[in-house]
């Protein structure tokens, strides 16, 4: 039925660049968001000027409203594994906590247990759609997409693609027909699965290689073929890209060596034979979000740009990692769409307000003029519309526009004493325009997973799986 839910409202509306985030930021202090019995949104303004179609709904009130968070890049099969200590960067780290914590994947109840904990913490941080890496294992792929339908959240997944690699790996390969037999049928079983419609879908799947040293030059064939044929069903692409710069024996230093690529989204691009030749099909494109790009140089980000592929930002896990800043203002210059991404488990913050902290002040943090201190407005765009932008489904959630799916949370302040306490003492600005800006960024900032008091993907609250 028609639900009608009052509080401090606050979304960047239509559809801008970041650039115009903050023109296009609405701030309701006593807002009214008027859902429909169809789990869209059928009105948005101020309360006192609620139409009288609407007079007779249940009200529900709360301290604020904001969009649901995107999260734009996690990782299923490491979500216990965040604080994991390796002693290294990137690669140390992946061999030495990740490859051994994802093999236990393998086991059943042990996958369908980590599905719902899974599950449990993305409702906890109120996280309404995620690109989620997902686990090597069919039956932990299977667990993870039936508890989260079962849950109400939105999710693109797919198995995590492995041919190749160290021996701590080993576990987690298959041949080159096995990786691609196996991803054809996770989209068939579960792409769309729940109506048969990519634009309108909850669920749906992506073609997911570890990254480019852990599949070979015929495994990248392969899957461009299978991709080529999917594509227009509305299949993703994910992978991480240009995460760590270390000299010599680095991630990117690697990629080049092993494919003789000039740059490293080459081997993404089809272009994975020596020289950068090409080898096989792209999987670049509207529906591809590539982890990380730390270390892009710029004709990656004008490919980027050019096929419009997005890049998930991981400030919290690049801090973790030692694996640099990705340049702020060089790769949105470039055009790239830039989501924001928790990389649970090497990040080990879930709750994207958190990440969006670090995120400010990484950049805040570049050298020179390099440096940005990031407007509220944007902080908010990125962590919410950008992301839906960047799942190619900004048309259906991301802001509070009259049409969309009802994507949003519920924050209430009592049951956060500091947030709270922020938001009732702190010193404001006497011009409005400035002062709504401040008490953004404090929301933002001061938010805590306690203060989440509701989360609803088209208009129904998410339902957390018990873990008994």
């Amino acid at each position: 039925m028609t639900a009608v839910y009052r509080g401090h409202i606050f979304h960047v509306a239509g559809s801008p660049t970041i650039a115009d985030a903050a023109s296009n930021l609405v701030s309701l202090p006593d807002g009214a968001l008027v859902v429909g019995d169809d789990g869209t949104i059928a009105w948005i303004g101020s309360f006192a000027e609620l139409p009288r179609a609407f007079a007779g709904a249940d009200v529900e009130r709360t301290d604020y409203i904001i969009p649901g968070f995107v999260d734009a890049h996690l990782h299923y099969a490491q979500v216990f594994a965040t604080a994991a200590h390796s002693g290294g960067q990137l690669l140390e780290w992946l061999q030495q906590c990740i490859f051994p914590m994802e093999s236990r994947f393998e086991d059943e109840g042990f996958s369908d247990y980590a599905a719902r904990y899974f599950t449990r913490r993305r409702i906890a941080a109120g996280t309404t759609a995620a690109m989620v890496f997902g686990s090597a294992f069919p039956t932990a792929q299977d667990a993870l997409y039936r508890h989260t339908r079962d849950a109400g959240l939105r999710i693109v997944s797919g198995r995590g693609v492995q041919t190749t690699g160290p021996a701590a790996s080993a576990t987690l390969q298959t041949s080159e027909a096995t990786a691609v037999r196996l991803v054809a049928e996770e989209i068939e079983r579960w792409h769309a699965v729940d109506t048969g419609d990519p634009t309108t879908a909850q669920i749906q799947v992506a073609v997911v290689p570890r990254f480019a040293l852990s599949v070979t030059r015929e495994t990248l064939a392969a899957l461009g073929e299978l991709y080529a044929d999917v594509r227009e069903s509305g299949v993703y692409f994910h992978s991480h890209l240009n995460e760590n710069n270390r000299p010599v024996d680095g991630e990117i230093a690697a990629v080049k060596a092993t494919f003789g690529v000039d740059h490293y989204l080459d081997t993404y691009d089809g272009l994975f034979m020596p020289g950068s030749a090409r080898g096989g099909q792209s999987l670049l494109g509207r529906r591809s979000v590539l982890a990380h790009a730390v270390h892009c140089h710029d004709d990656e980000l004008a490919r980027m740009a050019e096929t419009g592929a997005s890049i998930a930002h991981c400030p919290t896990s690049q801090l973790f990692l030692g694996s640099g800043t990705m340049p702020w203002r060089r790769t949105l210059n470039a055009g790239v769409t830039v989501a924001l991404g928790s990389d649970i488990g090497a990040g080990d913050e879930w709750l994207i307000s958190r990440v969006l902290g670090d995120c400010y002040k990484v950049h805040i943090s570049e050298e020179g003029s390099a440096g940005v201190a990031l407007h509220p407005a944007e902080l908010l765009f990125t962590g919410t519309l950008a992301g839906a932008r960047a799942l190619d489904m900004e048309d259906r959630f991301g802001n509070f526009d009259v049409g969309k799916d009802a994507d949003f949370l519920l924050i209430d302040t009592s049951l956060w004493e500091p947030l709270e306490a922020m938001l009732s003492h702190g010193v404001r600005s006497d011009d409005e325009a400035s002062a709504t800006f401040e008490e953004l960024f404090t929301l933002l900032m001061g938010l805590r997973q306690p203060a989440i008091a509701g989360v609803f993907v088209q208009g129904a609250r998410a339902v957390a799986p018990n873990l008994d």
